[in-house]
């Protein structure tokens, strides 16, 4: 029989409330934004107005570690599910402010009309009508007197009963007299537990990650500078995609502001770059693995909370020097030079545009090896060689796109024996052997997705070898990629419909060209037999239809860019499956030739 590993004790909301103000109990979220609408606020004190119940929190007491002289101190209790509804408590009844997706504090006004007993945001309307109590948190203050509010709520308000307002209110302020249910885990669990206990609690439907719980261990810790480096990465996420937030957060954190910290990402402000806009997901795993030499965010959550992986143990020395590990990787990874220089190796590869990069854990990996080469002391000519080369690898084999945790896991570990370069060369070897390019590539090409990690390679080796747009005599597939492009069908999508082909058929990535919108304009609906005999007369002296090619070598030229055979000019066109198969086969060998050159 297995023992209960928990505990379950109901407590009143007002405990829990005091509790989260003493410290008692740590809201990891409570200083990150607030995921809430002001509706579900309302909803969740409705539920507890009916007496209906508000589900289960759930507390974890970090474990026992021992202290630098050797004696045990008990961890901090963090609630681990619960956060959003004791948040939205604190800030409707006690008047707590929230932060907002956009980092700026504001409080969530709750309004109720005791006559009849609703509760709604606060707005304009309530606010102009004396029937409402325009903020809950006036009730629960505890400097309001229940008789004087009482006595001004009726005076504003002549027709209502003073017994019922009386009534209402005082139910109304019992609220916090509710008992929630709290599943206080052992202290005694391990981490690894834990862990899976979290990632399978559901809170309000999303599904917690192992970030989520390595982001409230962050949170929680104020020795070792915690809240100031979850601060560093929910801010930098933040200004990446939003630089422009910047002022605010000089104007409304003078903490972080004069922290290290602010001075390391200031440089965002000037930016406009969606290359690589990292979640801080990808900013943990991206300075836990290249700097603990691991993969696994569970492992990260465990050395946070002082595990000796030896021993069992719990010690604060490793959790003082794990906090300093993963601030000095988060301070690598905001460094202006090393993001930069990672961007700049994709662009060069020909990932010039957001659109074309293929998978968020591709890049996190190429930056863990930039990262490592760096420290290393590799050149650059050859860091940057490395990391072009295995990110392509890893998007064209799906190395990270099923369990991104164990592949990182792995290929770190591998690194650390082996050693950066050699084992990175001898996986490239392994996954793309010229039996890749000529045998499996093609046939994974048979795919209907222009999202395909294929098509986006294939972009990307277009815009290296300079080739130009489908039919253009000037355009190139970079100008056309940076501005306005169509993706264009060679066998055009209503000829091979009117022939029945499906969607899946039609639209296959190897039936797709990047072409100016006029050239595919032009070409409508024709089918390839008469648009390429006028194309061929184009190039001797007939009426210009199709972009500004006029010579035939030219336009056989931009035919080999393309990959489109240049026997459609020769001959009748072949059956639709036969020209498909041959061009796979030419776009497998373009993106070899490109390959090679990076």
């Amino acid at each position: 029989m297995t023992t209960q590993r928990y505990s379950v004790t109901p407590h009143p909301i007002e405990t829990l409330l005091t509790w989260v103000k003493s410290g008692e109990i740590a809201i990891p979220e409570i200083q990150r934004p607030f995921v809430w609408d002001a509706i579900k606020v309302r909803n969740l004190l409705d539920s507890l107005y009916q007496g209906y119940p508000i589900g289960y929190l759930i507390a974890w007491r970090n474990p026992t570690v021992r202290l630098k002289d050797g004696t045990p101190s008990a961890g901090k209790r963090i609630l681990i599910d619960g956060q959003q509804r004791v948040t939205a408590l604190m800030a409707a009844l006690l008047g707590s402010e929230v932060l907002t997706k956009d980092y700026a504090t504001t409080r969530i006004r709750i309004a109720f009309d005791p006559q009849n007993e609703r509760f709604e945001v606060a707005n304009a309307l309530t606010g102009k009508n004396s029937a409402w109590i325009e903020d809950v948190a006036e009730v629960f203050s505890p400097k309001t007197g229940l008789f004087q509010l009482v006595a001004s709520y009726c005076e504003k308000n002549t027709g209502a009963s003073q017994e019922k307002i009386f009534v209402t209110i005082e139910r109304l302020r019992k609220i916090i007299n509710n008992h929630v249910g709290v599943i206080e885990l052992a202290d005694d669990l391990d981490i690894e537990t834990v862990t899976e206990i979290f990632i399978r609690v559901n809170s309000a439907g999303t599904e917690l990650s192992q970030a989520d719980f390595a982001m409230s261990k962050i949170a929680v810790n104020g020795t070792y500078g915690g809240n100031l480096l979850r601060k560093a990465i929910d801010y930098f996420c933040h200004l990446a995609v939003a630089p422009e937030f910047l002022p605010r957060i000089e104007k409304g954190d003078p903490e972080f502001a004069n922290s290290e910290f602010l001075p390391q990402m200031r440089w965002l402000a000037g930016t406009n770059d969606d290359i690589y806009d990292p979640t801080y997901t990808d900013m943990l795993r991206v300075a836990f693995t290249s700097e603990f030499g691991r993969g696994k965010l569970q492992d990260l959550v465990a050395l946070l909370s002082g595990r000796n992986f030896e021993t069992k143990q719990f010690e604060e020395t490793i959790a003082e020097e794990s906090f300093g590990k993963l601030k000095k990787g988060i301070l690598a990874f905001i460094n202006k030079t090393h993001f930069e220089r990672l961007t700049m190796i994709l662009r060069s590869a020909g990932f010039v545009t957001s659109g074309l990069i293929g998978g968020q854990n591709a890049v996190n990996f190429a930056y863990i090896l930039y990262l490592r080469g760096r420290a290393e002391g590799m050149p650059a000519a050859d860091l940057e060689r490395m990391v072009r080369r295995w990110y392509v690898m890893t998007v064209l084999r799906g190395r990270y796109a099923g369990s991104p945790e164990t592949s990182f896991d792995f290929d770190i570990r591998q690194i650390e024996t082996r050693g950066l370069a050699r084992y990175t060369e001898s996986v490239l070897a392994n996954e793309l052997p010229a039996s890749f390019w000529t045998g499996m590539l093609p046939q994974l090409m048979d795919t209907s997705s222009a999202q395909s990690p294929y098509f986006l390679v294939y972009q990307a080796a277009q815009v290296k070898l300079g080739d130009k747009g489908f039919l253009s005599r000037d355009i190139t597939v970079l100008d056309l990629l940076l501005n306005r492009s169509d993706v264009h069908h060679v066998y055009p999508r209503k000829y091979l419909k009117d022939q029945g082909f499906s969607r899946t058929r039609y639209n296959q990535i190897a039936n797709f060209v990047l072409a100016q919108s006029e050239i595919n304009i032009a070409i409508g609906n024709r089918s390839p037999a008469i648009y390429f005999a006028e194309l061929a007369a184009q190039c001797n002296g007939g009426k210009k239809k199709y972009g500004g090619i006029t010579s035939e070598a030219d336009l056989r030229a931009n035919l080999r860019m393309s990959c489109v055979p240049e026997s459609l000019l020769d001959k009748a066109a072949p059956a639709y499956d036969d020209f498909l198969d041959e061009r796979r086969a030419l776009m497998a060998l373009k993106i070899k030739t490109w390959f090679e050159k990076l």
